[in-house]
């Protein structure tokens, strides 16, 4: 087995992210991939070569949708002798292409490629149910007119028109996301005041950082839209304090809302990786380098924050470098919700929590909140699932370019009581 190489963040190219139903609402994934990665080959003079692989992915797709990675690139300007895959894991997704990229690079396998993702809300596969699609199918078996006819209209009901759309809960307990986030809020007493606080810090920083110029060469407009339009720079306590409760409405208790959650969103980003070797051939100085990514998994379906698996997956990859939590000087932490971030950083201050489900001597500690996500992120950019970790890792790569240096930790929670975490360094 070849020893492992340095893996160079070159950049990430993404469209501004859209509430739902609105800039892209018929667009679609490979439109929003096709874009961006077509902006990521004009950015880099990519056009006509032959990358080692592009690997895009979406939660939301219809099963037309084939294989959205080689489509996608396939009509972005690469050659077409660049292969492509799809990989899919809800909010981790585009994380974990950046990271299939990143492993074959670091193995040798290949010299360069593009990891990505997109999704949309709006497009969403809206199928029928089991009783509608066995008559259809029972319909096309027929062979004459007249036993088609029959296979339809014998014993129909019009209750089998009643259309299936995607599923917003947890197929192992029914409930959304939403609300399993509510119940970790109610767990780890995280307050309504300190999710809006939270919520408006994240408008606040996401629009400054527009206003200095930072995402001028990050964002690339599309359909008429050059910023994130669920951005609100003008929000604030006040405004958020007049919100009802999106998830529990009815105990009284509830303190999410449609503020301090992240909305439904669609969009796409893609991050372009390599060898060191490569990168000088073609002209091209990192920003910043990959250097590992972890992925964890809790038991929410018996009493386990759904969220909450990026708290096991952080320390576990701290050990393999011998780093404290302390020991970076960015955090992006996804913004899925307010209280997810807040959750997170009361479990790696509990000394019970540190000690008796993650194994730890003691507490890892308190974190600077001045050093989390400091541009902003998903309650402010938004969040479109397959899109978030490229949105993340182009940012905080050139976030260290600017800096001179660093070291920056990933962390994203996922449906499903997943995780995916990573370490990026210049």
């Amino acid at each position: 087995m070849p020893v492992a190489r340095p893996v160079a963040i070159l950049g990430g190219v993404r469209i501004p992210f859209c509430r739902q139903n609105t800039a892209y609402s018929d667009v679609g994934n490979l439109g929003m991939s096709v874009r961006t990665l077509g902006a990521l080959v004009e950015r880099f003079g990519l056009h006509g070569q032959t990358l080692g692989e592009v690997a895009m992915g979406a939660v939301i797709k219809h099963s037309s949708d084939w294989n959205l990675g080689r489509e996608a690139a396939l009509s972005s300007g690469l050659s077409p002798l660049t292969p492509g895959i799809t990989l899919q894991r809800a909010c981790g997704t585009s994380l974990d292409t950046i990271a299939h990229i990143g492993n074959k690079i670091a193995l040798g396998q290949i010299e360069a490629g593009i990891g990505g993702g997109s999704d949309t809300t709006s497009d969403v596969p809206i199928v029928y149910g089991k009783k509608l699609r066995a008559r259809l199918l029972e319909v096309n078996r027929a062979k004459t007119p007249k036993d088609k006819a029959r296979a339809l209209l014998k014993g129909f009901r019009f209750s089998e028109l009643k259309p299936e759309f995607p599923g917003v809960g947890e197929p192992r307990t029914g409930k959304s996301m939403g609300e399993h986030c509510e119940d970790m809020a109610k767990e780890w007493n995280i307050s309504r005041d300190s999710q809006d606080a939270w919520a408006v810090s994240s408008h606040k920083k996401l629009a400054a950082a527009y206003e200095r110029g930072f995402f001028d060469d990050l964002i690339v407009p599309f359909r008429g839209v050059s910023r994130d339009n669920i951005l609100r720079p003008d929000t604030s306590l006040e405004k958020l304090a007049t919100l009802k409760p999106a998830f529990d409405k009815t105990s009284g208790r509830g303190t999410l809302t449609a503020a301090n959650s992240t909305p439904l969103t669609d969009g796409a980003a893609a991050v372009l990786l390599s060898s060191d070797e490569w990168a000088a051939a073609h002209g091209h100085t990192p920003l910043a380098y990959l250097k590992d990514v972890q992925s964890a998994a809790v038991d929410f379906v018996h009493g386990e924050g759904l969220l909450m698996a990026p708290t096991v997956a952080v320390p576990q990859m701290l050990a393999r470098h011998g780093l404290s939590l302390q020991d970076f000087d960015i955090y992006e932490i996804h913004e899925a919700f307010a209280a997810q971030v807040l959750c997170t950083l009361r479990a790696w201050e509990s000394e019970e929590y540190c000690t008796h489900r993650l194994g730890l001597p003691g507490p890892m500690g308190r974190i600077d909140p001045e050093k989390i996500n400091p541009n902003g992120s998903s309650l402010a950019a938004g969040h479109p699932f397959a899109a978030t970790g490229a949105r993340i890792i182009g940012t905080v790569a050139k976030e260290l370019a600017q800096r001179g240096g660093g070291r920056a930790l990933v962390s994203i929670c996922t449906a499903g009581g997943m995780g995916v975490v990573a370490i990026v360094e210049r």
